[in-house]
């Protein structure tokens, strides 16, 4: 039995080989989400910027103009830099800061899920009455229009908003922080080879 478990240990340390994929995949699944976040920030910098310092029903935040170029700068910075595996330990810094300062000022009033669920651990009032009115919003696209071209691509959902996306790419974040980009297939791997073992 122990020989067994000796040999199954050692087809999962065998694996270690390929170990460098899973910081690929952080990466890859990452930079597309911040390219997106940054980008529409900039396309819209005026109402990004006047969200982020308007204290009624904005984030309130002190020079809103400088806060919202240094998210787009992370976001489209961090996009690239996550893409090419450079930096890719200390651009997670400001994007993990920026991941939780959504998380607690935007989402966190809104609960944990990303869509709007009635049932399960984590649905709220707020997510059980959203539930509510898609019901309603369903019966009347049954009704009066073309419901099963509307959902042939997937069903209508109400989006939450809650920190679910945010706390996920901040452990995402997280994990590359301390892993780093991961070994052949980042410029990382191949500057520290070249300058670090002199």
């Amino acid at each position: 039995m122990l020989n067994l478990a000796n040999k199954t240990q050692d087809l999962l340390d065998y694996s270690r080989r390929i170990d460098f994929l899973a910081p690929l995949m952080l990466r890859l699944y990452l930079a597309p989400i911040f390219w997106m976040a940054g980008t529409q920030k900039l396309m819209a910098f005026e109402s990004t910027a006047e969200w982020f310092g308007n204290a009624e029903w904005g984030l309130g935040m002190p020079f809103p103009e400088l806060m919202a170029a240094l998210a787009i700068g992370s976001e489209i910075g961090g996009a690239i830099l996550l893409t090419l595996g450079l930096a890719t330990r200390w651009i997670c810094i400001p994007l993990l800061f920026t991941m939780f300062i959504a998380a607690v000022s935007v989402h966190m009033k809104n609960g944990w899920l990303a869509i709007a669920s009635s049932d399960g651990v984590f649905s709220t009032e707020r997510t059980v009455d959203a539930i509510e009115r898609l019901d309603i919003a369903k019966s009347i696209l049954q009704e009066h229009g073309n419901y099963d071209w509307l959902t042939e691509n997937g069903p209508i959902v109400i989006l939450n908003n809650g920190i679910e996306f945010a706390t996920t790419y901040f452990f995402m974040l997280l994990a590359l922080f301390f892993t780093g980009a991961g070994r052949y297939l980042s410029l990382d791997y191949w500057i520290s080879k070249r300058f670090r073992s002199q």
